[in-house]
């Protein structure tokens, strides 16, 4: 094969790839490749074509723009045709695109230019006669696009009649359409929430929404329109510069992006290309570039065309936001609060500016909606400082040996349980006093004013001492002394003495705040108060059990085993059963607690029906399904009881609770009261005082509230109060109720 031959050969199957994206981008909005990719294909045309002329064609993509337009909506021939810009890549080309402006006018002196950001939606062009709208039309290929009037007519921020009186008898005049941040976001939330399909970015729903048959749908997208320049003009002469004209097309109404400057020479382009760069992320809408123009009108007639493109124009695009690449791993790391987050380990690609290897793809339900496998081909995002995100799948190139990804049973850490509850996205690690992950978090909170309360131990000490590897977990707190305390940053031999003296005094505590401070997942105050009141010791709470907290009624019972006995083919594991159609309640706790009796199914369905019931042996307040599998599991781990074991030989110790002394008679037993407002000693105090007299504190206002205890600046539980009718007490009022005036 010849070299030209070779020349065409490779230019036919560019522009068939072209060509292919083009209808994919333009006619389907459903583009298959990122603009960067597409920008490489057309390039690559470009370049073959100039080298060997002779292979150009009429119908090459480099002579024209854009796709054919949608058969369901009717054709519109533009006036003038709608052309596309070159576009500069790099300081580089800027300077290239300057430097023949000015040659091709003849100029010395520097060049003014308008710069304004480059949209990233969809082209559009407006009509208006005698000052009405009267027709919109995409791009199409740029001679012919699509009559989308009745969907324009919908969008708020196109005018349909022109301000003033001294605009052109017939004026078109060209912008883009875009779908700023904040709807896109609420139009995606909103197509999950019915089942739909949601959109990979702003442009795409753009296109989407302005090419529904009906007009009704358009008008329920967050559509905007932005004006950046003129199509056909006919009876009125327009201004001398392209500024000027923007002006006038401000003044008659229509909406002209306000980002926009005069800019002379090529150090002022730079400077403003780097500050658009910067301020991409907080503007409303997304941009890919900035476009900068000739000022001066007769310039601009001067330079003219060439086959798809103004002399006079270009847009400077900024680094891919979007890049095509590969899966070839995924990974899954744990968070400083135990959350296990899968991560894709990709094909190093340059994107947004940098080089990324890594994505991140939140959590399991995210991976399975978007149907990530590990092998796949699929778009990576990067805007501004976000973290790298995999915004959509190939399916089409997805290879055979493609492989799903599956959450871990134990932590990639620490070896702990991981667990997914049931209507959780997010998965965590269930070794929270031992995972090395959740190590500073979890030595903060135990310190915590309202946990163990240790005074002096403040967040950067703890960073400080786990850096350091001075501590591993909070039971190693109490073995510090005043020699290692001093040597640390800060901290001299007083501030030392001071924090061990505090360390001594948190060995003592109540059962209620070691339960908190242990910061298992879902057990607050309140909680850790009922548990503690319900089981009376720690050992107690540590050997729950699911069926001590879990019930299952005599007649779900009997459902359940009818509806297993029915399935033909069920799982050997109990733990795998899973919720079973026709039985909403059975969910996963409830197979967990039949898997504490039942070594397996072939055991749960020869047993008696009744004997799959379950009567829990203690209640605790607050303590529903879910939480108890918390509770549970977090006691069940053989790290945290390590942990627990070696508190308790550091010292740490509580008066044994006495449920005498909770329900013995009192001024407040059976009397349920909620604190709100700022008051004057901490909550937490009031709070024990008044549990100590028989009351209940909750955190919400309801008809069984006896008291709602009210602060300054009590806010929204005040309000339901009174709309409930419930007695208000403030500090005083208290005092007198409990005889402390």
């Amino acid at each position: 094969m010849t070299t030209d031959q070779a020349a065409r050969a490779r230019a036919k199957r560019l522009r068939e790839q072209i060509e292919y994206h083009n209808h994919c981008y333009y006619t389907l909005d459903r583009p298959e490749i990122p603009d960067s990719e597409y920008d490489r294909l057309f390039r690559a045309l470009q370049d073959l074509e100039a080298q060997y002329p002779e292979i150009k064609t009429p119908d090459s993509p480099t002579q024209r723009v854009g796709g054919s337009p949608l058969a369901k909506f009717a054709e519109v021939r533009h006036g003038q045709p709608m052309l596309s810009l070159d576009n500069a890549l790099s300081a580089d080309a800027m300077a290239d695109f300057d430097r023949r402006v000015r040659e091709r006018l003849a100029r010395e002196g520097e060049v003014a230019y308008v710069a304004e950001p480059k949209l990233d939606g969809l082209a559009i062009g407006l009509r208006y006669a005698q000052g009405l709208l009267v027709q919109a039309a995409t791009r199409g290929d740029g001679l012919r696009g699509e009559d989308v009037t009745q969907n324009v007519r919908t969008i708020e921020s196109v005018p349909l009649r022109l301000s003033g009186d001294d605009w052109p008898p017939l004026l078109e005049v060209r912008g883009e359409i875009v779908m700023p941040h904040a709807g896109f976001e609420a139009l995606n939330a909103r197509q999950r929430e019915r089942g739909e399909k949601t959109f990979v970015n702003p442009r795409n729903a753009a296109a989407g929404s302005l090419r529904q048959l009906d007009p009704k749908i358009t008008a329920d997208r967050p559509l905007a329109f932005l004006c950046y320049g003129l199509g056909e003009v006919q009876g009125h002469p327009m201004g001398d510069t392209h500024s000027g004209n923007l002006q006038l097309l401000e003044a008659w109404g229509l909406p002209v992006s306000s980002e926009r400057a005069l800019v002379t020479g090529l150090e002022q382009c730079a400077s403003y290309f780097q500050t658009m760069a910067k301020r991409r992320e907080q503007l409303e809408y997304d941009i890919d570039g900035v476009v900068f123009k000739v000022d001066q009108i007769a310039d601009q007639q001067a330079l003219g065309y060439v086959a798809r493109a103004p002399r006079w124009a270009i847009a400077q695009k900024f680094p891919a936001q979007e890049e095509l690449t590969q899966v070839l791993a995924v990974e899954f790391q744990v968070g400083r609060t135990g959350a296990v987050t899968p991560v894709a380990r990709l094909e190093p690609v340059f994107v947004g500016g940098v080089t990324v290897s890594n994505a991140t793809l939140h959590n399991m339900d995210e991976v399975q909606r978007k149907d990530v496998h590990i092998g796949d081909t699929v778009f990576v995002r990067r805007a501004g400082d976000v973290i790298p995100e995999v915004v959509k799948v190939l399916l089409e190139r997805r290879p055979r040996t493609a492989q799903v990804v599956q959450l871990p049973t134990h932590c990639p850490v620490c070896d702990s349980e991981i667990i997914r509850l049931e209507g959780e996205a997010v998965a965590r690690c269930s070794g929270g006093l031992f995972c090395p992950a959740q190590r500073k978090e979890a030595i903060k909170h135990f310190a915590a004013r309202r946990a163990l309360d240790i005074e002096g131990l403040g967040d950067k000490l703890v960073e400080q001492l786990i850096e350091k590897a001075l501590i591993e977990n909070p039971a190693d707190l109490f073995g510090l002394s005043v020699e290692t305390l001093a040597g640390l940053e800060r901290m001299g031999e007083k501030s030392a003495s001071n924090l061990v003296a505090a360390l001594d005094q948190a060995r003592h505590t109540t059962l209620p705040r070691f339960l908190y401070a242990l910061g298992i997942l879902g057990i607050g105050e309140t909680i850790a108060a009922n548990v503690a009141e319900a089981c009376g010791t720690l050992e107690a709470v540590m050997d729950l059990r699911l069926s001590d907290l879990v019930e299952i009624k005599e007649s779900q019972a009997r459902r359940l085993h009818q509806l297993l006995s029915d399935e033909s083919e069920l799982p050997a594991q109990v733990e795998a059963l899973g919720p079973r159609d026709g039985v909403k309640w059975f969910n996963q706790v409830h197979a967990a607690l039949l898997a504490e009796r039942f070594a397996c199914t072939v055991d749960l369905l020869a047993a008696d029906p009744l004997k799959l019931a379950n009567t829990p042996r203690i209640k605790i307040e607050g303590v529903g399904d879910l939480l108890a599998e918390k509770l549970v599991t977090f006691f069940r781990q053989p790290h945290n009881r390590e942990v627990i074991a070696k508190l308790q030989a550091a010292g740490v110790d509580w008066p044994e609770v006495q449920p005498s002394t909770v329900s013995a008679p009192g001024p407040l037993v059976g009397k349920t009261f909620v604190l709100t407002g700022t008051l004057s000693e901490p909550r937490p105090a009031i709070k024990e005082r008044l549990q100590a007299l028989g009351a209940k504190v909750t955190g919400s206002v309801s008809s069984k509230t006896d008291y709602v205890v009210a602060g300054s600046d009590a806010g929204s539980k005040l309000a339901k109060a009174q709309a409930l009718e419930v007695e208000i007490l403030d500090e005083q009022g208290l005092a007198d109720l409990i005889g402390d005036g």
